[in-house]
């Protein structure tokens, strides 16, 4: 019973540290422009919309968190190794891999806007020392949370897994769990929030994203503030509950049937889930139905 409950507790402050991991991770990468609708950024110079946003996307969120999430988590175990306090060898580690972020970072947004100087898109060089060192604050909240969690797997609840490797493993699920989460929000409310509500993207509007703010041109900074109340705190949510369950029905389950049980409630959990969405979807449907012109609704 002690078990359990040691082991319930571990789960609780493993998804908390998940919450706040999530939520730096999308504010990152919004302000980065580094998710899906970052493919507007990149199109916007070349449809003659010149902008002010930081578009660091070297990669998708997925594969970008697993590299530093892992590489912050192998350094912290070897700092382990040397006998440091694993406090302080998970900040060490996670701010090794926060210049290397930052690396990714500069490197990516001079490159991509380099390529596009013959549609007259400058680099701006304020641009570049502002937000890039904002990006690798949040970025250093979402690795040390993660890998702390990770060690906390490893450590406590004695997760057979190495501490590198979990890293990898939690990295790309919490890029996984930004994307699919907050970069709608960023896409659709933010850079496109001069389009009609449910609208869509027409194609004469490719590219032709919101570049101007309450008081001159808008930048990262500006989208960063605004999906971070909404959309940076779904994706924490998202990330928290995902390894608050996962956590949850190992701890519950494991034992029984050899394993099996803990299989089996991820199965029915999957299953439940699954009818809770496709119900919110048809409910929507019903209520709000397709997009309408206002003349069309009118008539």
């Amino acid at each position: 019973m002690e078990h359990i409950v040691f082991g319930i507790g571990i789960t609780a402050l493993t998804g908390a540290l998940a919450t706040v991991a999530g939520s730096a991770e999308d504010t990152e990468s919004n302000i980065g422009s580094q998710g899906d609708p970052n493919s507007q950024v990149q199109l916007a110079p070349q449809m003659g919309f010149l902008h002010r946003i930081f578009n660091k996307a070297v990669a998708g969120e997925p594969p970008a968190y697993g590299l530093w999430c892992a590489l912050g988590a192998g350094l912290a175990w070897a700092f382990m190794a040397m006998q440091f306090n694993a406090v302080l060898a998970i900040v060490l580690g996670s701010v090794l891999a926060v210049f290397v972020q930052g690396v990714y970072a500069t490197t990516a947004y001079v490159g991509r806007t380099a390529s596009l100087s013959k549609f007259g898109q400058p680099v701006y060089v304020d641009i570049l020392k502002s937000m890039t060192t904002v990006t690798m604050a949040h970025a250093f909240i979402a690795i040390f949370a993660t890998v702390a969690l990770c060690q906390l797997i490893n450590g406590a609840l004695g997760h057979p897994f190495p501490l590198p490797l979990l890293g990898l493993v939690w990295g790309i699920a919490l890029g996984a769990a930004g994307s699919a989460t907050g970069n709608p929000y960023y896409g659709k409310e933010r850079q496109y929030q001069n389009q009609k509500f449910g609208a869509g993207v027409p194609i004469s509007a490719s590219g032709n994203i919101v570049r101007y703010a309450e008081a001159g041109e808008r930048n990262s900074l500006d989208n960063g503030w605004f999906t971070t109340k909404i959309g940076g705190s779904a994706a924490g949510v998202c990330f928290g509950l995902i390894v608050f369950l996962e956590l949850w029905r190992t701890v519950l389950f494991e034992q029984v049937a050899a394993g099996w049980g803990a299989i089996v409630v991820g199965v029915l959990m999957i299953l439940v889930f699954t009818v809770i969405d496709r119900y919110i979807e048809v409910w929507a449907r019903k209520n709000y139905g397709p997009y309408t012109e206002a003349k069309e609704a009118s008539s």
